[in-house]
C-alpha cells in the first residue's frame, strides 16, 4: 500500500498517549508518517470501540479520499474494528504487503426541514423527549405509507442494523446490500391507530420522508450515529442513501459476518 503512508490517530484526549507511543514508533519503523492534521492523512485510525470509529468518521468529515480502520483496546470489541492494540504490528504488515481488502460501507444522508444536511454511518433516530407519543407521517417516495404513533423511529444503514436497530428486533442486513431499514420504537397499535408493526427495508433509490405532526411534541431528540442533537421546531426529515461510502480496511479472513458471529453468537 505504497500511496497510503500518512496515518492520523483519532482518540480521546485521556491516558491513551502513553499506550499510543509504541504504536507510533512501530508505524515509523515501517516507514509510515504520523500526521497531526487528519486532512493530511490517507489512513485514519480510531482507537477505541465502535463509538470511537463513528466519531472518527464524523469528526473528519466522512472523507472519501482515505481509508478508515479501528483498533480496540484489550477490553473492547467492535464490528467496525478489525484490530486491537496487541496486533497493531500485524495490521502494519498487512498494509505494507497488501494483504488487506477494502470494504465499503453505505452512508445515509438526512435533511432536516429541507435545509441542514447530515450524514450517518450507523443510524438516525428520532424520539420523543416528553411523556407523550410522537406522531410522524411516513412517506415512501411521494406516497403516504403510514402515520406512526409511539416513542420514535430508527433509520439504520446495513452496518447500523446490528446496533440500536437490532435491539428493537430489526433485521441484521448484509452491508453489501445498498439499502436502509426503518424500525419502530414502541408503536401504538389498537383499533384506532395502526402501523406496519415491523421493520421494513428500502432500496438505494427510495426516498423516506418523516413529517413530524406539530401537536405539542415539537422538540424531539434526533440522534445522528452516537451524537444527539436538539433542534427546535423539527418539521420533517428526508432520508436517502448517500453516494458516499466509508472505505475501511479489513483482513482477508475476517468478514463482516465473522464479526457478527463473534459478537452475538
Amino acid at each position: 500500500m505504497p500511496n497510503r503512508k500518512n496515518i492520523y490517530f483519532f482518540h480521546q484526549k485521556n491516558n491513551l498517549e502513553n499506550k499510543l507511543q509504541p504504536l507510533i514508533e512501530l508505524a515509523q519503523k515501517n516507514n509510515f508518517t504520523i500526521v497531526d492534521d487528519h486532512k493530511q492523512a490517507n489512513v485514519i485510525i480510531s482507537i477505541g470501540g465502535d463509538g470511537a470509529f463513528l466519531q472518527a468518521v464524523r469528526k473528519t468529515g466522512f472523507r472519501q479520499d482515505c481509508l478508515y480502520t479501528g483498533i480496540t483496546q484489550s477490553n473492547e470489541s467492535g464490528l467496525y474494528c478489525d484490530f486491537n492494540m496487541d496486533n497493531f504490528d500485524e495490521m502494519l504488515h498487512s498494509m505494507v504487503n497488501e494483504e488487506m481488502e477494502v470494504r465499503r460501507f453505505p452512508v445515509i444522508n438526512i435533511q432536516v426541514n429541507g435545509e441542514t444536511s447530515f450524514n450517518c454511518l450507523n443510524e438516525v433516530s428520532i424520539r420523543s423527549t416528553i411523556i407523550k407519543t410522537i406522531v410522524v407521517d411516513v412517506h415512501i417516495d411521494d406516497m403516504h405509507f403510514e402515520t406512526f404513533r409511539g416513542d420514535g423511529l430508527i433509520v439504520a444503514t446495513p452496518t447500523g442494523s446490528t446496533g440500536y436497530n437490532k435491539s428493537t428486533l430489526g433485521a441484521v442486513i448484509d452491508p453489501k446490500i445498498p439499502c436502509f431499514q426503518v424500525s419502530e420504537l414502541a408503536s401504538l397499535n389498537n383499533n384506532r391507530y395502526r402501523t406496519l408493526g415491523s421493520s421494513f427495508v428500502l432500496s438505494k433509490d427510495r426516498k423516506l420522508t418523516l413529517d413530524i405532526i406539530q401537536d405539542g411534541n415539537d422538540y424531539p431528540v434526533i440522534g445522528f450515529d452516537n451524537e444527539a442533537y436538539s433542534i427546535r421546531n423539527i418539521k420533517d426529515l428526508t432520508v436517502t442513501l448517500s453516494d458516499k461510502v466509508i472505505k475501511t480496511v479489513k483482513l482477508k479472513n475476517n468478514s463482516y459476518w465473522d464479526r457478527v458471529k463473534r459478537t452475538f453468537l
